[in-house]
């Protein structure tokens, strides 16, 4: 029950479900930052289908869909480039029609990867290891808010602002002596 609870509920560190994190991870692996150009899907979705995710393509180019429209995700993860459906419910073009990279958010999410600051376990085929969460400098989870219905249990958190969650940790005395900030009076 624990591996359908952690697939379909998002880890609260970054606020992303074990697709999501994959989907994200395979393009920091493609070097598809936020000033690269863009890249087909089908090979977005075929190189995390391949390191990471071995569930198929089914599941992994409408989760890079999602991430990259601005109605589900208040902050896209992924820039897109060609048709990704529209708010009205038509669907997306193909994957070989459809290009993309990680947003600047998603690469403020990615940034301190490498820098042995999370845990890694290894892939599903013990090739190569995979991040259990991303080092985010993005409070993914508040601002993007998140939806998943797990056997006997479900969340669903809306999105935030930005601003506003930055104005309301500012104001915590709490969060400002963590941060090493002198504190008001």
């Amino acid at each position: 029950m624990s591996v359908i609870v952690s697939r379909a509920l998002p880890d609260a560190r970054d606020g992303l479900k074990p697709s999501q994190r994959r989907i994200l991870v395979a393009m920091n692996d493609l070097n598809l930052g936020p000033a690269s150009a863009t890249s087909k899907c089908a090979g977005i979705v075929g190189e995390t289908m391949k390191r990471y995710h071995p569930h198929g393509d089914q599941a992994i180019y409408p989760t890079l869909v999602r991430m990259a429209q601005e109605w589900n995700t208040r902050y896209p993860l992924v820039d897109k480039q060609g048709n990704f459906g529209s708010i009205a419910g038509l669907p997306p073009a193909a994957m070989r029609y459809t290009e993309a990279r990680l947003s600047p958010i998603a690469a403020l999410m990615l940034e301190d990867f490498k820098m042995d600051t999370v845990d890694f376990v290894p892939t599903y085929d013990e090739k190569g290891t995979e991040p259990t969460v991303l080092p985010s400098r993005f409070p993914n989870l508040l601002v993007n808010g998140a939806q998943g219905i797990a056997v006997g249990m479900a969340t669903s958190i809306p999105p935030h602002n930005l601003g506003e969650i930055c104005d309301a940790l500012i104001h915590r005395q709490e969060t400002l002596s963590f941060l090493g900030f002198p504190m008001a009076r």
